[in-house]
C-alpha cells in the first residue's frame, strides 16, 4: 500500500467531547460590547491622560535621603511652575538610592533659570531630604505627536504584515477572511489593554504600545496555531462543515491554549505583585494591561478570530 495511500485512510481521533463555538457569537458581542461600555465609563470619570512623552513638557528626577511626601513635593512644585504635577518616587536600579520624578506639561520647556529656581525652592523646603538633581528632559509637543504617529504607524504596518502572512499560509481555506478576522480579535485585545490602561488611571506613554506590540505578537501565534488545525483537519475531514471543523479544531486547542495562557498570566501576575510590594509603580502600567491583553488574547484566539471568520464564510455561502 502506498504511503499516500495510508494517510487517507487514517482515522481522525477526535475529541470525547467537542464544544459547540460557534454557538457563541452572542457572548462574544456581548463580551465586546461590555468592553466598549467599560472603556467609555472609564474615559468618563478618570479621562485619558496622556504621558509626557505624547504631549510635551518636562520630566525631572532628584535623588534624595529619609521619606518624601509626594503631595507637598506636588504643591511646591506647581507654584513654581503654574501647571499640573505628576509626581512619582522610586529606587534607582543602579544605585538602589531613593529617586523622585516630577513631571508637567511645558511648552516652551524649562530653561536652566527657572531650573535652577525649582531646585532651590525645593531644597529650601525639603532642606532634611538633601534633594539632588539627578536628570531633566524636555519633550516638545511636536515630538510628542511625531512619536504618537510613529507608534500608530508600527502597529498598522504589523497588523498589514499579518494579514498578508495568513493570507499566504492559508490561502487553501479562505486566507483573505481569515487574516481580516485575526485582525479584528487582535484589535479586541488591544482594546481590553486600552480599557485597563484607563480604568487604572495609568498615562498613556511608550508602556501601552510596548504592551500592544506584544499582545500582538502573542494573540497571533495561537490564532495561527488555531487556524493551522483547522487546516490539517480539512484534510481529514473533507466532509465536515466549516463549523464542525472551527468546533473540532478548537476543542483539540483548548487545553494547548489554557496551559500557555496560564503559565503567560501567572507569569505577569507574580510581576504586578512583586512591583507592588517593592513600590516600582511605573512598571504597574506595563504589567497590568499585559495581564489583561494576554486574557483577552486566549479568548479572541479561541473564540473571537474563527467564530466571526465562519460567520463571514457562511455568510458569502449563503449569498
Amino acid at each position: 500500500m502506498s504511503k499516500k495511500k495510508s494517510q487517507k485512510e487514517t482515522p481522525v481521533t477526535l475529541p470525547e467531547k467537542v464544544y459547540d463555538f460557534c454557538a457563541k457569537k452572542k457572548l462574544i458581542l456581548g463580551v465586546v460590547i461590555a468592553v466598549v461600555v467599560v472603556l467609555l465609563a472609564g474615559i468618563i470619570i478618570r479621562g485619558v491622560h496622556l504621558a509626557i512623552e505624547f504631549k510635551g513638557g518636562t520630566l525631572i528626577t532628584y535623588t534624595y535621603q529619609g521619606d518624601i511626601d509626594s503631595n507637598a513635593v506636588s504643591s511646591a512644585v506647581s507654584e513654581v511652575v503654574g501647571s499640573s504635577v505628576v509626581v512619582r518616587t522610586g529606587e534607582s536600579l543602579d544605585s538602589g538610592g531613593k529617586q523622585i520624578t516630577i513631571s508637567f506639561v511645558s511648552k516652551e520647556g524649562l530653561t536652566a533659570d527657572r531650573q535652577t529656581e525649582l531646585t532651590n525652592a525645593l531644597r529650601e523646603k525639603f532642606a532634611s531630604n538633601e534633594l539632588e538633581i539627578y536628570d531633566s528632559n524636555d519633550v516638545s509637543p511636536s515630538s510628542g505627536r511625531e512619536f504618537l504617529l510613529k507608534c500608530f504607524i508600527a502597529v498598522l504596518f504589523a497588523a498589514v504584515v499579518v494579514i498578508i502572512y495568513i493570507a499566504i499560509r492559508f490561502r487553501n481555506i479562505g486566507g483573505w477572511s481569515a487574516g481580516v478576522c485575526s485582525i479584528f480579535a487582535l484589535c479586541m485585545d488591544i482594546l481590553v489593554a486600552f480599557t485597563a490602561t484607563i480604568v487604572c488611571g495609568f498615562n498613556i506613554d511608550s508602556n501601552i504600545v510596548a504592551v500592544i506590540l506584544t499582545i500582538l505578537g502573542y494573540s497571533i501565534n495561537n490564532t495561527i496555531v488555531i487556524y493551522d488545525r483547522i487546516r490539517e483537519n480539512r484534510k481529514l475531514m473533507p466532509k465536515a462543515t466549516l463549523n464542525e471543523l472551527i468546533n473540532v479544531s478548537c476543542t483539540q486547542s483548548l487545553t494547548r491554549s489554557i496551559r500557555t495562557s496560564i503559565t503567560t498570566i501567572g507569569t505577569m501576575l507574580i510581576v504586578t505583585i512583586v512591583v507592588m510590594v517593592t513600590g516600582y509603580d511605573s512598571l504597574l502600567s506595563f504589567s497590568v494591561p499585559l495581564m489583561l491583553g494576554l486574557i483577552s488574547g486566549t479568548f479572541s484566539s479561541l473564540f473571537v478570530a474563527p467564530v466571526t471568520w465562519s460567520w463571514w464564510k457562511n455568510k458569502a455561502a449563503n449569498k
